[in-house]
């Protein structure tokens, strides 16, 4: 048992197959959902769901938020793996380009990918998506990982649909 979800015990940095992946973050969706209704603090959501989507992608080594805190600045915000960077402007690296266009963005060889801020040196690939409450950028979700290619258009869209249904939840009346 994944803290808070239940699904099969797989050691971090574990290398599993593209439907292994979808597989677990399947199951990992209604019980995250169901852990998270009802919470409308956005600390609140953003540790817990980090936390939850650390245990339910073993190929992560990093998951977490950055903070919209100026018009062009990002600052660290709940995450787990190692050290984070501090503060990101929107004109540098991932997650800058995804505060920047409000697109996600998936970039399975972050070595080739100009610009790319090295938070940690053993990170290959990265997917990041916006986070957007009553149509303004708030936050953005970075997961990185050691492994090339590690995450799929089918994990960005199951993301995107979870960090949508999740965080659109705040933008209601």
């Amino acid at each position: 048992m994944s803290e808070g979800i239940a699904l099969p015990q797989v050691a971090r940095g574990t290398v599993l197959s593209e439907t292994e992946r979808l597989a677990r973050l399947t199951l990992a969706t209604p019980q995250i959902l169901a852990v998270l209704e009802g919470e409308n603090d956005l600390i609140s959501l953003q540790s817990t769901l980090a936390s939850l989507l650390w245990h339910a992608l073993p190929q992560a080594s990093w998951v977490g938020f950055y903070r919209r805190i100026g018009a062009t600045t990002l600052a660290v915000g709940p995450y787990q793996g190692p050290m984070g960077c501090l503060r990101i402007e929107f004109a540098r690296g991932v997650c800058g380009a995804c505060a920047r266009t409000g697109q996600p963005q998936r970039v399975p060889d972050v070595h080739a990918y100009p610009g790319h801020i090295a938070c940690d040196d053993g990170a290959r690939s990265e997917l990041v998506l916006p986070v957007m409450i009553n149509g303004r950028l708030e936050a953005v979700l970075d997961l990185d990982s050691h492994t090339l290619d590690a995450f799929s258009l089918g994990e960005q869209q199951a993301l995107t649909a979870l960090v949508t249904q999740l965080f659109s939840a705040l933008s209601a009346p």
